[in-house]
């Protein structure tokens, strides 16, 4: 469960980041509409997960996953570039969102005692 909680959290936000970048700085009122309900929704979610997640990490992966997210979606979308050096960014964002998985999973904390 608290996984789901994390990606409706995670989903919600790009849904409102995308939506901020079509609200065209806050001068269209469906897709502004979309950005306040989105945040917030992601927030509530998000508070959710944090019941069964540890802040640090829930967080990391809320905000990590969601700017990786965000720019593919950015590439996709509005055909930002794609160079070597975003893609870089995107693997090492990845990459710590996996190792502070790992970091706290379970059987690490069981070693540490």
């Amino acid at each position: 469960m608290k996984f789901v909680y994390l990606i409706s959290a995670i989903l919600l936000e790009i849904t409102a980041t995308t939506a901020l970048k079509l609200s065209d700085g806050f001068t269209r009122w469906l897709p502004s509409t979309v950005v306040v309900i989105g945040y917030a929704a992601s927030f509530y979610v998000l508070s959710l997960a944090l019941k069964y997640l540890p802040l640090g990490t829930a967080y990391a992966i809320w905000s990590g996953v969601g700017t990786a997210l965000t720019v593919v979606i950015g590439i996709i979308l509005w055909k930002e570039s794609v160079s070597p050096v975003r893609l870089l960014a995107i693997a090492i964002i990845i990459v710590g969102v996996v190792l502070l998985n790992l970091a706290e999973s379970p059987a690490r904390q069981n070693l540490s005692q």
